[in-house]
C-alpha cells in the first residue's frame, strides 16, 4: 500500500515574517490543495519505474551486499552537509520512552497516570499522554530504526547535533534506562557526524541522597561528572565550542553555591573542564563556573526573549539562543500535576517556530538550542507528528539553506516504515542498510529506488 508524503508549505528563509489572521486562512487552504496534489505525485511517481528497471536495482544491490560481505566496499563515515546558514543549531532531545514492541512494555512518557496505549481511539491512533501523535506512533529510544530515523530527518533539515536531557549515572527511577537509551544513540550519531552535548538535571543529586544511594549532593555530582567525563567527553563528536567541551545543567536547582560547583569540578582535570552553561537567571548559582547561561520556552513567550537578549548584551558570556514551536502541556490531564505548566503557547500554524527562530539569533546568540525535537509531553516537539507532518522541518530547511526538500524527509520517514514492515525479512533488511548508505551518502534518488523495489517484490 503506498504511503502518503506529508505536506509543508514552504516558508522562505528570506522571507520568515509574521502573517496576518487573513494569510493564516490563506496558509490552511493552500495546506489542504498541496496534500491533494502530493498524493496524486506519489502515485505518479510510484509507478514510474518498471518492474524491469527495479529489478536491475536489487540485482545490482546484491552484487554490492557481496562486495561488502567480502571486505571491498567501504563505507564513508559521516554525512556531508552543506549549510548557507552557517549558524549552528542543536536540539534539546528526551530519550525516555519505551513501547510494547520494542521494550514489553509501554514506558511512563506515554502513559503518565492514566493514559493506556492498548487502547486504540476511534482515529485509528493509540491512547497516549499527549496532545499530538508521532508520525510514526509511540516509539521506543533504544531502538536503533528511530536512531536511524531521527537522525537522519535531522541531518536533512540542517540540525548539527543533540542535546541529551540526562538524569545522572545512578539506576534511580527510569534514570537508569534514559542512560542506557542514550548511550544506545551514540554509534549512529558518530555515523551521521552529528555532534552531541550532556544537559544535566541536578536534582538526581537529592534524589539519589533520599533513597539512600549517597550521603552527600556533592559526591552525587561528582560521580556523575566522572561518568560524563569518561563515557561521553571521550567521544570524536561530543559538542565542542572554542576547543572546549559543552556541558549543561537544567537549573542548578539544588547546589546553588559557587563553592559546591568548584568541589564537583575539582574532581577534573584542567585540561578536562568543560564549558558549562546554566538556566537563564541562573548562572550566578555557579558562580566563576558559569561560561554562560541559556534560555528556556517561558509562558512570557517573546517578553522572555526580549529580557535575556538585553541582558546578555552587557555580558561577555556563551549566549544559547532558544527556538520552539509552542508549548501544550499534557502533564495535568495525565495525572502527573495539577495546575501546573497549564498555560499555553500557540502553535499558530508552524508561525511560533518562525518567530522564534527570527528574534534575533542571527545577531546575539553563540547558537542556537531548538526546544524541543521531542517531548510530546509539554508539546513542544519538532518531530514529524499526524498534526504537523513536516512542518517545523521544512521551516529548518529554509533556516538552514540546506538544499534538501520535503520529497528528502519523506524518503528517510520511507525507511523507517519499510523497516518496521519488513522487521521479520532478512535479506530485506540487508538491502535497507544499502538505503541507509545512499541516504547517508546524499544519493536520495537510488535509496527511493531500493525502497520501491523491496516494496514491490518482498
Amino acid at each position: 500500500m503506498l504511503r502518503p508524503y506529508i505536506v509543508f508549505i514552504v516558508l522562505s528563509f528570506s522571507s520568515l515574517i509574521f502573517l496576518s489572521s487573513c494569510e493564516k486562512e490563506d496558509f490552511d487552504s493552500i495546506k489542504k490543495q498541496e496534500t491533494k496534489e502530493l498524493l496524486l505525485t506519489e502515485t505518479h511517481q510510484d509507478t514510474t519505474y518498471t518492474d524491469a528497471e527495479l529489478l536491475k536495482v536489487l540485482k545490482e544491490e546484491t552484487e554490492f551486499l557481496k562486495l561488502e560481505q567480502k571486505g571491498n566496499v567501504a563505507d564513508i563515515s559521516g554525512m556531508d552537509i552543506v549549510k548557507e546558514n552557517p549558524k549552528k543549531i542543536y536540539v534539546h532531545y528526551l530519550p525516555w520512552f519505551q513501547n510494547k514492541d520494542f521494550d514489553g512494555y509501554w514506558g511512563q512518557h506515554w502513559t503518565m497516570s492514566n493514559q493506556n496505549p492498548d487502547i486504540q481511539m476511534p482515529n485509528g491512533n493509540l491512547q497516549i499522554a499527549s496532545y499530538y501523535y508521532p508520525l510514526i506512533g509511540p516509539y521506543s529510544s533504544s531502538d536503533p530504526d528511530l536512531h536511524e530515523y531521527h537522525f537522519l530527518m535531522m541531518k536533512l533539515s540542517g540540525i548539527d547535533g543533540i542535546i541529551f536531557d540526562w538524569y545522572g549515572s545512578r539506576d534511580l527511577h527510569d534514570y537508569g534506562l534514559i542512560k542506557k537509551s542514550t548511550e544506545t544513540f551514540i554509534d549512529t550519531l558518530e555515523d551521521l557526524g552529528l555532534t552531541f552535548s550532556i544537559m544535566y538535571e541536578d536534582r538526581v543529586t537529592l534524589q539519589a541522597t533520599e533513597d539512600s544511594l549517597s550521603t552527600d549532593l556533592i559526591n552525587v555530582a561528582q560521580e556523575d561528572l566522572t561518568y560524563i567525563n569518561s563515557t561521553y567527553f571521550s567521544s570524536p563528536e561530543y559538542m565542542e565550542y572554542n576547543n572546549k567541551k559543552m556541558l549543561f545543567v537544567f537549573g542548578p536547582n539544588y547546589l546553588k553555591t559557587e563553592l559546591e560547583w568548584n568541589q564537583v569540578f575539582d574532581i577534573l582535570p584542567p585540561e578536562n573542564r568543560p564549558d558549562f552553561l546554566t538556566l537563564w537567571a541562573a548562572k550566578d548559582r555557579v558562580g566563576v563556573n558559569a561560561s554562560g547561561e541559556f534560555l528556556w520556552i517561558d509562558k512570557d513567550h517573546l517578553l522572555a526573549h526580549q529580557y535575556y537578549y538585553e541582558t546578555y548584551q552587557t555580558l561577555n558570556k556563551i549566549t544559547v539562543g532558544s527556538s520552539y514551536p509552542g508549548f501544550k502541556s499534557f502533564y495535568t490531564e495525565g495525572g502527573w500535576s495539577t495546575g501546573a505548566n497549564d498555560w499555553v503557547i500557540d502553535t499558530n500554524a508552524g508561525h511560533t517556530f518562525v518567530e522564534t527562530l527570527n528574534y534575533t539569533h542571527h545577531e546575539l546568540s553563540d547558537f542556537i538550542q531548538i526546544i524541543t525535537w521531542n517531548d510530546f509531553g509539554e508539546g513542544t516537539m519538532i518531530e514529524p507528528t499526524q498534526e504537523f507532518g513536516f512542518t517545523f522541518l521544512q521551516i529548518l530547511q529554509e533556516y538552514t539553506g540546506v538544499p534538501f526538500s520535503v520529497y528528502d524527509l519523506q524518503i528517510a520517514l520511507d525507511l523507517y516504515n519499510t523497516r518496521k514492515d519488513y522487521k521479520n525479512n532478512i535479506e530485506a533488511q540487508k538491502f535497507l542498510n544499502r538505503t541507509y548508505k545512499y541516504i547517508k551518502n546524499l544519493d536520495l534518488q537510488r535509496a527511493d529506488k531500493i525502497l520501491k523495489a523491496v516494496r514491490r517484490f518482498y
